[in-house]
């Protein structure tokens, strides 16, 4: 039988981060002066129509576009993640998979269960396709049969080993904009602030309109914050989850093919005795 491929990684290569996010700056800053800064939609004055939210954002100031930078990343991040991982679910049911690997071991027919792993593809279908090829070569193998599962599970560590890097890669880029975006927010609106009351200090007369529009640019940049926060966090949680159960999946079908090795070769050992 053939030896597994190389296991499948992501269409993304590695300088996938180094061109997104400097790609994610550059795009939000054109957004910004371009269709947020855009002159319709401010009056004579320089202050932003009524009603205008863009005119309204790009008085939020210089830490808006940064935030906005922010906000396209976790999207850009978040999409690469999505894909990814959908490749490494393969094709068809994890669950599906698992019961199908499951029975064709009980029918002691591992071309068929490689042949599964040849359609379901992924992460899960290199992993189980790896521990079934190392299933046929210890079978034949001098050593005991304990020695020959601990090789079995050893190659179920490798596997995984090999294949979790490409499915968690770039997730510490989500956690660190779900913490980053929410402080970068807050600081935008500290700095707010002290222009408002420093305005309203030099002015020499108490001025509540002019106050409460330097508050509400000012409390922009933390509602871009946080929502560029919690969308990183969703987005972090899900891919997470998503990895949990693959990775379960991948460990419940070490554990049956372990378990079937050890049956069938007790099995063979009695009937060599008998």
């Amino acid at each position: 039988m053939e030896n597994l491929a190389v296991p499948q990684k992501s269409k993304f290569n590695s300088v996938f981060a180094l061109l997104a996010i400097p790609l994610c700056i550059v795009v939000a800053h054109i957004i910004f002066y371009t269709i947020f800064g855009s002159a319709k939609n401010f009056g004579e004055n320089g202050e932003p129509l009524p009603g205008n939210y863009l005119g309204i954002v790009y008085k939020g100031g210089f830490i808006v576009p940064i935030l906005m930078s922010f906000f396209l990343m976790v999207f850009t991040f978040g999409l690469e993640r999505f894909i990814t991982i959908q490749q490494a679910y393969g094709k068809g049911s994890l669950d599906n998979f698992v019961r199908k690997i499951k029975a064709h071991l009980n029918d002691n027919d591992l071309d068929a269960a490689v042949e599964a792993c040849y359609v379901q593809k992924g992460a899960l279908g290199n992993v189980t396709l790896s521990i079934l090829n190392k299933y046929k070569e210890v079978w034949n193998q001098p050593g005991s049969k304990e020695q020959k599962q601990v090789a079995i599970q050893k190659e179920l560590e490798e596997s995984i080993a090999l294949e979790l890097p490409v499915l968690e890669k770039n997730l510490t880029i989500l956690a660190t904009l779900a913490s980053v975006a929410t402080l970068v927010g807050l600081l935008g609106t500290v700095i707010g602030m002290i222009k408002a009351f420093a305005a309203l200090a030099s002015s020499g007369t108490p001025n509540a309109e002019a106050l409460a529009t330097g508050i509400s640019e000012a409390l922009i940049n933390t509602a871009t914050g946080i929502a560029g926060s919690a969308f990183a966090i969703i987005f972090y949680n899900l891919f997470t989850s998503q990895i949990d159960t693959l990775t379960h999946s991948m460990d419940e079908v070490g554990f049956s093919i372990n378990q079937t090795f050890a049956s069938k070769y007790t099995e063979k050992k009695e009937t060599v005795l008998v």
